[in-house]
């Protein structure tokens, strides 16, 4: 394989870089914004997939974030790898809130109020959820029975409220991320063009004093 690491990282190298990367989250996060910055379309279309992305991440449609990001950004006429980038507004280190704060909001849009004294925890509601969507998958090939309690528990409590809730959170930090965006990539790409044409002017005055003309003014 032409793209296969000769080194291949063990189990626990590939976890800790996805929680960690090299150089750690503030250098991936230049990294983001550097590509951000070079992409040709005019900033507005560059920024309409920053929104796309930025607000896929307050949705808990976990694992499918790209595909997600990609098919707003095209709906929205907006630059999808742009989008792309933008998912990566959601991390190890936001989740957390987001979730908190979706999952917050939601309950409050839908009147819903948690007692702990009937409910289990939120882990435990993933842990229950995976449990039976395991044992359900397995029971399509066996003759075992299938049980839709903890997924039923799981949508009504945590994935629907988290789906409402994610709209209006998510929708101010992508409109935030827009009009941050504009004016930033449109200097960019300003002086951008300012440096390129410098340097194709000093090319032609190197390349007309190599052939023996008079250099330009």
């Amino acid at each position: 394989m032409v793209f296969k690491r000769r080194d291949r990282r063990p189990i626990w190298q590939v976890a800790l870089h996805a929680l960690w990367p090299r150089g750690g989250w503030a250098r991936a996060a230049q990294y983001v914004q550097h590509r951000l910055r070079r992409l040709p379309d005019p900033p507005e279309k560059i920024a309409r997939g920053i929104f796309a992305g930025v607000f896929t991440t307050f949705t808990p449609f976990y694992g499918l974030h790209f595909i997600v990001a990609a098919t707003l950004a095209w709906i929205m006429r907006g630059n999808v790898l742009a989008s792309l980038l933008g998912t990566f507004f959601g991390n190890p280190l936001t989740y957390v809130p987001i979730g908190v704060i979706a999952m917050q909001t939601g309950n409050w849009l839908l009147g819903q109020h948690r007692d702990p004294t009937l409910h289990v925890s939120l882990g435990r509601k993933f842990v229950q959820a995976g449990h039976d969507l395991g044992a359900n998958f397995c029971a399509l090939f066996t003759h075992g029975d299938t049980d839709w309690t903890a997924l039923r528990v799981f949508y009504h409590e945590v994935f629907f409220p988290y789906l409402i809730g994610g709209i209006i959170p998510g929708l101010v930090a992508a409109l935030i991320a827009y009009y941050l965006s504009v004016p930033v990539i449109r200097v960019y790409q300003k002086r951008r063009k300012g440096t390129l044409k410098a340097k194709l002017a000093a090319l032609k005055k190197k390349k007309k004093q190599a052939d023996g003309g008079p250099p330009a003014d």
